[in-house]
């Protein structure tokens, strides 16, 4: 099968990755939300483009990736998380957000429109960010990173449904948000 090849090929899998890295940065830029003044608006609860194409994405994502793990195409592989890794997870990102005002995906997106801020605050701050996660890394493994774990992998398995209607529950939720949030002129 072609998804059997594919597995085994790194290189495709790195052109593919590739090409739906600069799919996903065009929509980003399209959508604008790679502009600085279109996030700050969102964090000001004054502009919700963010969360209208954000929003359109997880949707279309959940639905392809549903259809991928039912024909088999695809393998999740879902990590050991816990809320300790959350915490981490949503300090770094929050710290860095706001500082910024772009998150990772935005600020490859405006690096590549030319932004000056997005490479010397984003790309720079991206990779001290890292660098500094690495250094603490040994203790926070140990630490933060193993308390409080999650035991619900997805959705569904929370809500104790199986996967294909948690996907059509939250798809139909996601519409619902964006259909108000334009009935509302935002």
């Amino acid at each position: 099968m072609v998804f059997a090849a594919l597995r085994k090929n790194k290189g495709a899998q790195l052109v593919l990755g590739l090409c739906i890295g600069i799919g996903f940065g065009f929509c980003l830029q399209k959508g604008g939300v790679t502009q600085y003044d279109v996030i700050i608006s969102q964090l000001m609860l004054t502009d919700f483009t963010v969360v209208k194409v954000m929003g359109t994405a997880v949707a279309v994502g959940m639905v392809l990736f549903g259809i991928s793990r039912h024909f088999e195409w695809v393998n999740a592989h879902i990590a050991k998380r816990t809320y300790g890794t959350a915490i981490i997870g949503g300090l770094i990102f929050g710290v860095g957000f706001g500082l910024l005002g772009l998150c990772p995906g935005t600020v490859a997106g405006a690096i590549g429109q030319g932004a000056m801020d997005a490479l010397l605050g984003g790309m720079v701050g991206m990779v001290i960010g890292a660098a500094i996660f690495a250094a603490w890394y040994p203790s926070l493994k140990d630490g933060l990173m193993s308390r409080w774990p999650i035991k619900h992998t997805t959705v569904g398995e929370m809500l104790g449904i199986p996967g294909w209607a948690a996907t059509v529950v939250m798809v139909v939720m996601i519409v619902f948000v964006l259909y108000v949030l334009e009935y509302l002129g935002f």
